[in-house]
């Protein structure tokens, strides 16, 4: 939570913005004197936004804040370093969203460790080529895609904290296995 800071003085006193009449009275500089209290933590913010938007500079109270604002599940994990390369590869981590180098790099990102991402694609075999021959179409055997990852964490992670990622971050239409590997 952000608020006063103490000893922090404003650089632009507002008692230095009054009519020069209004800066002899003692009562106009206390009263500016406080406001000036309230705001030199607003000026100062305002004067460093692009150090609060940029995840290597943030402070990391912060992270959470920045990652709302980007979507992105920062999940469980409490280290800075992670949410912040997260935060960073954000952008490229959208482009690619739904393929599997995507997912791969994402849960490397939140996770660390060794990922291994498969992609099987369905099959169908068709026997003709259409209806409009007259001839009725018939399909052959029937493989189901299925997205299988594998995953050997740095450090110990919930099992079913990675299988809502997954489930989360792939293509809805996908089923998946989670293999959480040790050692």
């Amino acid at each position: 939570m952000r608020g006063l800071v103490e000893g922090l003085a404003s650089p632009y006193p507002i008692k230095g913005l009054l009519p020069t009449i209004y800066q002899e009275d003692e009562f106009l500089q206390r009263f500016t004197a406080g406001l000036d209290d309230v705001l030199a933590p607003v000026i100062s913010t305002l004067d460093c936004l692009e150090h609060y938007l940029d995840p290597a500079l943030t402070s990391e109270d912060f992270l959470p804040w920045l990652a709302s604002w980007l979507d992105v599940d920062l999940g469980a994990s409490h280290d800075a370093v992670r949410h912040r390369r997260l935060l960073a590869a954000a952008g490229d981590l959208y482009r690619r969203r739904g393929t599997a180098a995507g997912l791969r790099d994402q849960l490397w990102l939140m996770f660390g460790g060794l990922v291994q991402v498969e992609d099987g694609t369905a099959v169908t075999v068709r026997t003709a080529s259409s209806a409009e021959d007259g001839r009725q179409e018939q399909q052959g055997p029937q493989w189901p895609a299925l997205l299988t990852v594998r995953i050997a964490p740095e450090v110990s992670v919930d099992r079913a904290a990675i299988e809502r990622f997954v489930a989360a971050a792939k293509p809805a239409h996908l089923p998946h296995v989670v293999e959480v590997l040790r050692g």
